[in-house]
């Protein structure tokens, strides 16, 4: 039953093609030969087809067209025409033999296999195109779709990706505040409460707008000035044109807390954070003053991940310089179309 099932269409058609054979024969009153010829050659071709399709299956489990190209055309080429042949020769002694007189002929068997052999070649070729591609195709695509779920998985970390210092240096920061500063401590709560409201918005984006991520980085910087007071100095330059386009949501942010991580801060040698925009680009450039446990065992995991998250919706590739003076990196911002 589960056979008939999984082919009940090719089992239709061949008696379709069967009983359409034999009702045009009938309709033409034509004799009992071409009765049995058109007979054997509809069934015997089901057969070569049947077996073909079988050992297309079994093939595919043990010789995968991808990962044994070569072999498995050599394989199904040479198991595919003996098959059709031992059909052939079978289904022909059968007719011989149990359905008329005529004992088989060593001449007629010879020019049936090799015209069954020329018959066979170009349509198990054009088949194997046909198999191949369609394969190919298939994996192709189930290759894409890994990436992409991949790389969406890799996104969904990275975007509530968050220094827990900055966590709790802010909460202490704010603890401090309410006994010092109860109006300041006030405000600073507001901004640390719109940071986080922006950070928890950002699981459910997959761009934000670059306005957007500077109305974030507003509230952020105040934190951070709050914190090291004079010691950061941050210049935005932003043309108005470019703040409609997108840009992966906490990006500046990671990148800020990228500077602040691996430079001195102090107040004879301040941080100095550069954020402008120019022919698609944003740049955030800082004076580098690295530290020397950093320079000795430095690590772009930041920058990386920014990398991969960009590598989701863009070809543009982030731009990262390096000089004695300054440490740039340019973040390409993507327009809808691109997406």
């Amino acid at each position: 039953m589960e056979f008939i099932k999984r082919n009940l269409i090719p089992l239709i058609i061949a008696i379709v093609l069967v009983g359409g054979t034999f009702f045009a024969l009938d309709y033409y009153d034509a004799d009992q030969g071409l009765y049995l010829t058109a007979g054997w050659i509809t069934i015997t071709l089901f057969l070569i087809w049947l077996l073909n399709r079988l050992l297309t299956k079994q093939l595919n489990k043990r010789l995968p067209w991808l990962k044994y190209g070569n072999k498995r055309f050599y394989w199904q080429l040479a198991s595919g025409i003996f098959l059709s042949l031992l059909v052939i020769n079978i289904s022909y002694l059968i007719l011989k033999f149990g359905l008329t007189q005529d004992p088989p002929d060593e001449a007629q068997m010879v020019s049936m296999n090799v015209l069954g052999l020329l018959v066979l070649l170009p349509v198990i070729s054009i088949n194997f195109g046909t198999q191949f591609l369609s394969n190919w195709k298939n994996a192709q695509l189930k290759a894409e779709e890994f990436q992409k779920e991949t790389i969406k998985a890799e996104l969904t970390t990275l975007k509530n990706h968050l220094d827990p210092h900055f966590l709790f240096n802010n909460l202490n920061i704010l603890s401090s505040l309410i006994t010092i500063n109860p109006d300041l401590s006030q405000t600073y709560l507001e901004k640390f409460a719109d940071v986080y409201r922006a950070i928890l918005q950002s699981s459910k984006e997959e761009l934000v707008t670059l306005n957007d991520e500077l109305k974030f980085i507003a509230s952020y910087l105040y934190l951070l000035e709050i914190r090291f007071e004079d010691t950061i100095q941050t210049f935005i330059d932003i043309d108005t044109k470019d703040q409609v386009k997108y840009l992966p949501p906490l990006t500046l942010q990671m990148l800020i807390e990228n500077a602040i991580k691996h430079n001195v801060i102090s107040e004879v040698r301040p941080l100095k954070i550069h954020i402008s925009s120019q022919n698609g680009f944003v740049s955030v450039k800082n004076n580098l003053q690295q530290k020397k446990i950093e320079a000795r065992n430095h690590s772009n995991t930041g920058i990386d991940n920014i990398k991969k998250r960009y590598a989701y919706f863009t070809n543009k590739e982030v731009q990262v310089f390096k000089n004695p003076d300054n440490f740039i990196i340019k973040i390409p911002l993507v327009e809808l179309d691109e997406h």
